[in-house]
């Protein structure tokens, strides 16, 4: 490949990173929005009766309300995490096409609870399943989708390297 069709690739590997990221945030941001500003969620809203319910939350922790009362604690961790997300994806695997959708997605999760959490000093979740005990919200699935993908490319794409 040659120096010019690289950097057209990675320009257009740089273009939909920056999409994903803009995609995920802006559903993010929508989603907190209209439950931050509806009352209907403050008692909950059955969307599939007996499974999945949207409710208000106002989340101070991390994941499982972990860390509540940290929150300049864990403002910094996410912005490390988001700073070496972004580092990833501009130089150490800024030609991988799974590892950009992973990261991108990681690192537009934790862009939306950060401003959640320097905005509000909270983060805004809504999604409630009667299965699965803590609330979350569109970033928290992106954060995790992203992590899911990371670690099934890790390993398979792995293992096939050590393999071979």
């Amino acid at each position: 490949m040659d120096k010019n069709t690289n950097k057209v690739m990675l320009r257009k590997n740089y273009i939909f990173a920056i999409a994903l990221c803009l995609f995920v945030l802006l559903f993010d941001f929508y989603t907190k929005y209209v439950v931050r500003n509806d009352a209907r969620f403050v008692k909950g809203i059955p969307l599939i009766p007996d499974l999945v319910n949207l409710i208000y939350v106002k989340n101070e922790g991390a994941a499982f309300s972990m860390l509540s009362g940290y929150r300049v604690a864990l403002i910094a961790i996410s912005s490390i995490a988001i700073i070496v997300g972004i580092y990833a994806i501009a130089r150490l695997y800024r030609d991988n096409q799974i590892v950009i959708i992973a990261v991108s997605m990681v690192i537009a999760g934790g862009i939306g609870n950060l401003i959640d959490r320097i905005v509000f000093g909270f983060v805004t979740d809504m999604i409630s399943l009667s299965f699965f005990p803590p609330v979350f919200n569109v970033a928290d699935i992106a954060v995790t989708l992203g992590c899911v993908i990371l670690i099934i490319y890790i390993a398979i794409f792995d293992s096939l390297k050590k393999k071979s």
